[in-house]
């Protein structure tokens, strides 16, 4: 097969046409990285070689771009990225930014479970689920959440002072802030609990 056209397309790509027919979209950088020009003699191995490197080293170029703006999971790059480049540029593209220590899931959700317990007030309960949906192994999470996991009493005390502090005065404002409580998914052995004690 002889490359017969080289255009360049939007987004870094570049058109090859074989045999006088267009074949493929590919990333420009790895195409010029093959030396190949038009004229070029390319096997059915050569091309199947450039098409999966240009695969995996698109994905790697977005999953660094995704990650510039904010830290994602595996689980979050993966789902992004194999639509877009297939199973297995996705795989290692991710493995390869893992190694440089670009993305790291035990980091990533101990920053978040501190949010979710902390800054978000939520129960145990609750943040092992939002960290489940991040695609958080089930054991990094248990380790995590044994380490940081507040008393929840202590922790429903502590929104009744802050955040619901204006929604205690009477009956009706007290039955929204229990509401809510459970919404968070509080127990309400636990919310009376902390409740009672305000008033002790």
């Amino acid at each position: 097969m002889i490359i017969t056209g080289i255009e360049e397309r939007k987004k870094s790509l570049t058109a090859l046409y074989i045999d006088g027919e267009y074949a493929v979209s590919v990333d420009t950088m790895t195409f010029l990285s093959t030396g190949k020009k038009v004229g070029s003699e390319i096997t059915d191995e050569e091309l199947y070689d450039l098409i999966e490197t240009s695969k995996y080293n698109r994905a790697k170029e977005k999953a660094l771009y995704l990650i510039e703006y904010r830290s994602r999971t595996k689980r979050e790059l993966y789902d992004k990225l194999i639509v877009l480049f297939g199973e297995s540029a996705t795989k290692h593209a991710i493995e390869r930014l893992e190694e440089l220590g670009l993305i790291d899931d035990e980091k990533y959700a101990r920053e978040y479970a501190e949010v979710l317990l902390d800054k978000k007030g939520f129960p145990r309960q609750r943040a092992e689920f939002e960290l489940m949906k991040k695609g958080i192994d089930k054991d990094v999470i248990e380790e995590i959440l044994d380490e940081l996991e507040p008393e929840p009493v202590e922790q429903i005390k502590k929104l009744l002072q802050t955040k619901f502090a204006r929604r205690l005065s009477n009956e009706k404002d007290l039955a929204k802030t229990v509401n809510a409580l459970k919404a968070m998914g509080y127990r309400w052995s636990d919310i009376n609990e902390a409740i009672n004690s305000e008033w002790d």
